[in-house]
């Protein structure tokens, strides 16, 4: 067996009109085409750091990073931090380590900002792992709360988000919750939660991501395969993927499973090309 690589840290300055960024983010430099990964709300880039544990990924660059306001990356201006905002910050964080065609694997939002990033130039996707990403209005089953549970104070709309998802029956709800307040700043989350049911209401996301030329492939727990648009998905040529013992963080109930998928889709890909 292989030595295990090491995953180096960087800190990235970036600046969006008059925000300020720092981004906090891992990497280390391989063959092949890149693996970028994209972490959803209330996680972090610690969420991939297994990937130089997967055997068939290890050797491959990889490029993991906090979204602003999310982990260790810091920003000046929290209430900045839409899913628009996010690709622009997924567009500099690719040009200033000059990757230009990636493997993308995206969770949740981390999901939803792969697709609209796909959508803007899709010859730079070589395949796209999408984790329960938004394609769907009933795919806000978390980020609705900002509409259904509104609260004026930030940081008690976090608490009781929190709470709320801690007290859910679904597979990894407690351990995800437990560290919401150390993972995400409560002044980014309402932007964020707005720009996400926005998106999902009125962006068209299904026919964005069915009409992506990539091999694809979607990512679900099993708590979640009553997801209605799953036939559509299989229809149109997307690669479905049922995560077992799992709901909507494979990374925490299921890791195994989640890369098994993830390493077979991208050695395929590369195969074929």
């Amino acid at each position: 067996m292989s030595p295990v690589k090491k995953l180096e840290r960087f800190t990235l300055p970036l600046t969006l009109g008059a925000t300020r960024i720092e981004v906090s983010g891992l990497h280390h430099s391989g063959t092949g085409t890149p693996l970028v990964f994209l972490h959803g709300f209330g996680s972090t880039k610690e969420d991939y750091a297994d990937v130089v544990q997967q055997e068939h990924l290890a050797d491959r660059p990889v490029l993991a990073y906090d979204a602003p306001g999310c982990g260790t990356s810091a920003c000046t201006d929290l209430g900045a931090v839409s899913i628009p905002f996010l690709v622009s910050v997924a567009e500099q964080v690719l040009a200033a380590w000059q990757i230009d065609r990636f493997h993308v694997v995206g969770h949740s939002m981390g999901g939803l900002t792969a697709l609209l990033l796909a959508d803007k130039d899709p010859g730079r996707v070589a395949s796209f792992t999408n984790i329960e990403g938004n394609v769907a209005p009933e795919d806000c089953f978390l980020s609705r709360q900002i509409l259904t549970h509104s609260h004026d104070d930030p940081e008690e709309f976090l608490a009781r988000f929190a709470e709320r998802v801690g007290d859910s029956r679904f597979y990894g709800s407690a351990l995800y919750s437990s560290s919401l307040p150390h993972k995400v700043r409560a002044g980014a989350v309402r932007a964020i939660f707005e720009s996400m049911v926005d998106f999902s209401d009125h962006g068209k996301l299904l026919d964005r991501f069915l009409g992506l030329p990539a091999p694809k492939m979607f990512m679900y727990g099993e708590q979640n395969n009553t997801l209605a648009y799953l036939p559509a998905l299989a229809e149109g040529g997307v690669e479905l993927a049922e995560i077992k013992h799992c709901a909507h963080f494979p990374m925490y109930s299921n890791p195994l499973q989640m890369w098994a998928h993830i390493a077979d889709l991208v050695s395929r890909t590369d195969a074929d090309s």
